[in-house]
This record gives structure tokens, sequence and C-alpha cells, in this order.
């Protein structure tokens, strides 16, 4: 039997549940998702299908919304939004098992539906109806859907075929697919294919995924390296990988990453406080998992106009959960790659080469009894954040002006609660 998928869409997720908490229609009430507080280069995070109308994007700024547009903005609620999806995604359970429900986002979802057909006696629409109806009648969230022979096709036919469907739900198989998309464009409208693979295809005279499949494979190789091979069978219509297959795949390696935009812009000196919260909350992390990490990846974003970022990397001589040690190597690391004259608008810092922490190694010179006293000192820090909340206890630089962990740990996402 033919595998069939099924791609939940939940519609302008964060306006309409904000419209749903306030008894509104959202494709009759003009209404975007932002925080106006920060001025009018606050991002929309969402919009309605009303304002959607008058050219209005998700992802764009509150003042690019025509002057001629009324609309209501409010700020984003992150979990209230987690919990419509935690309640949403109990509904599909209540019609498939969790083990063919695969969670792609926080407003959307793959099911496998091939062997609830029978069980149903319902085709893949069907199901599809029967669960976008118990969707609406228990959230008012709308949905849409779409229905492939696998994951790439029904992510497809969710993007591109959901939107022309007076009832939301598009269906592809390999056919269908050739037949109608070959020739689409642009190619960004695809799944994984972003603005700088379709000018790398473009360069080659490629505009459509007709133009992939006519052209030499070792030229895409050579372009893409093995990515070249998803960009291929993606251009067939072909996805190997099953839902089944997600759920079993372990990653080689693991990291624990932060990264923030920061308020404002700011000089190196202050950007380095940030660092060191950073390198605080990932020791914690660390701390709580009982891992050790061997690897560091500092990253370091300019304002606009002020040129690239900067970018550094450090195998340690040691695995390590030591908050000291690890923030000594990543100020190390700050001070080689920062452009000290240009300000700062972003951070980003990893951890790799996670262990756990039965593999911690030392050297001969190391203090060992002044390390098991800060590992204890930080599982307590670890207890009585989990215990009390984040911000029960910091450190003095938590308090500086520039500080932003205090303010980040009221935050969910990056935005309000």
């Amino acid at each position: 039997m033919d595998k069939v998928y099924l791609c939940i869409d939940l519609k302008s997720f964060y306006a309409s549940v904000e419209c749903a908490d306030r008894g509104w229609d959202p494709f009759a009430v003009n209404l975007v998702v932002a925080d106006a507080s920060r001025g009018p280069g606050a991002i929309t995070l969402a919009a309605t299908p009303a304002i959607k109308r008058f050219g209005v994007k998700s992802r764009g700024r509150l003042f690019e919304i025509p002057k001629t547009v009324p609309y209501i903005a409010v700020r984003p609620r992150m979990k209230r939004y987690m919990e419509y999806s935690a309640r949403i995604y109990k509904i599909l359970l209540k019609y498939v098992s969790s083990d063919d429900v695969h969670v792609y986002s926080i407003d959307e979802a793959f099911v496998d539906v091939t062997s609830y057909q029978r069980m149903y006696r319902k085709n893949a629409k069907q199901i599809a109806q029967m669960m976008i109806a118990d969707i609406y009648a228990s959230t008012r969230i709308v949905a849409t859907c779409g229905i492939g022979t696998n994951l790439f096709l029904a992510k497809v036919a969710l993007d591109i075929m959901a939107k022309h469907d007076p009832e939301g739900i598009g269906v592809l198989d390999r056919r269908r697919f050739c037949e109608a998309l070959w020739h689409h464009r642009p190619l960004t409208d695809f799944w994984m294919i972003g603005r700088g693979i379709a000018r790398r295809l473009e360069q080659h005279g490629i505009y459509d995924l007709y133009g992939v499949t006519r052209c030499d494979p070792e030229i895409l190789y050579k372009e893409f390296g093995v990515n070249a091979e998803y960009l291929i069978d993606h251009a067939w219509g072909r996805e190997p990988v099953e839902i089944a297959d997600i759920k079993r795949y372990v990653p080689r390696s693991h990291s624990l990453s932060a990264s923030q935009i920061l308020f404002e812009e700011y000089n190196a000196e202050d950007a380095l406080t940030v660092v060191k919260e950073m390198v605080d909350d990932n020791v914690l992390k660390l701390t709580e998992r009982h891992l050790v990490t061997g690897h560091l990846s500092l990253g370091i974003g300019y304002a606009k106009g002020a040129g690239s970022s900067s970018h550094g990397s450090q195998t340690l001589a040691v695995l390590t959960s030591s908050y000291r040690v690890l923030r000594e190597q990543c100020v190390g690391l700050f001070w080689r790659i920062v452009k000290k004259d240009r300000p700062i608008r972003r951070l980003w810092l990893s951890f790799g080469h996670l262990c756990e922490e039965e593999m911690e190694q030392w050297d001969l010179f190391t203090d060992v009894d002044a390390l098991e006293k800060e590992k204890k000192m930080q599982e307590v820090l670890v207890e009585i954040k989990q215990k009390y909340g984040r911000n029960a206890i910091w450190r003095g630089t938590d308090a500086l002006e520039k500080a932003t962990a205090k303010t980040r740990n009221t935050l969910i996402g990056g935005h309000h609660e």
C-alpha cells in the first residue's frame, strides 16, 4: 500500500489565537501580532487573513503597513500559543497514534494516515476534513492541509496547492506533481529551496524544477555537494524519509546553543557582558542534563551597514561544564574575533562535542576540589531556578545596565509570555 501523509497547518496561527481568545473572526478583523512598544520597526509575527488582503505580510514591519489600513496590533504571547498548539496536538491524537505524528513546528504537523483509511473507512481527504473540523470546533482555529504520497509532496501540496482549493486542502502524487508543478515559479515556493539555492540554480540557467531534472547531476553535485541528492529527489517528487525514520533518528553529535538579537546597538565591552550571561545559561543547561562540552563556537553580528559578522570556534583541551573555565575560554575567543569599533546587534554561542559528565577530563594542574565545589554550586543554582523561577537567583553581572538575562528570563522565544 502506498504511503499517504497529511501536512496540517494552522492558518495565521498567532493571529488566529488572538482572535479566538477575543471572539473575533480573523477573516474579518485587521490584526497583526507585533510588539508595538518596540517602535515602527517591530516585526509582525503574524497577520490575519483579513489584513493580508491589503498586502500586509507576516514577518514584515509595522511601518510597512499602508497608512490607509486601520488595524489592531497585539503583543505576542508565546506561552498562550504553545498552549493552543498542545491542545491541537491532543486533538490529532484522538484519531491517530503519536507514532504516526511528527510535529514540524508550533503550527504545523505531519500525520501518516496510511493505515487509518481502512480503520475509519475514509480516504485521506475525508480524514483530513474530520480532523480540521474538530480543530475548528474545539479551538476556533482554521486549519489547512496538504495530502501527498510522501512527506515532501504533502508539504508542497499544503504550501502551493491548498491555497487555491476552496476547502484549503491540496492533494499531490508524483504524477500530478510533475504535471502541475514542474514549471512552477518561483522556486522559493518549494520546501527547502531558499533564495540562496534559487540564485545558485539561476546561475546555471535553472528557473524551475523541470530544469533540475534536465541538468547534468555532476553539475548539481559540484555546486551543492551531498545536498544535490535532496534537490534531485524533490525535483522528481521523491522523498525516501518517513515519519518512522524521523522518530528513530539519533544525531551523531549534540550541541547546546543560545542566540539573541540585542535591544539596541552595543559596544564590545557591553556585548561581552551578554556573552558571559549566555555562557552562564548554557553551563546551567549542561549541569541540568549532566553533560560536559569540548568545543565552543561564537558568532557576532554587527549593525546594518557595519560589515559582515565575525565567527570563531575553539576545541578545548578538556571536557568540562565548569562556568569558570568556559567563561574564560569564551572571553578569550570573543576578543580574538570581535571588531571592536563596530556596533553589535546579534550574538550566538554554541557548546559542541557534548558527552555524559562521566567523560569529564582534566589535566595534571587542575584543582579538582575547587571544581567539585563549583559543580555543587551549579547544581544548587539549577534546583533553585527550577523551583522558584529563572530569575529567583542571578549573578551580579546580571544587574549591569546592559545585561539582558533578567529580561530574557521572562520571555519565551524572545517574546513575552
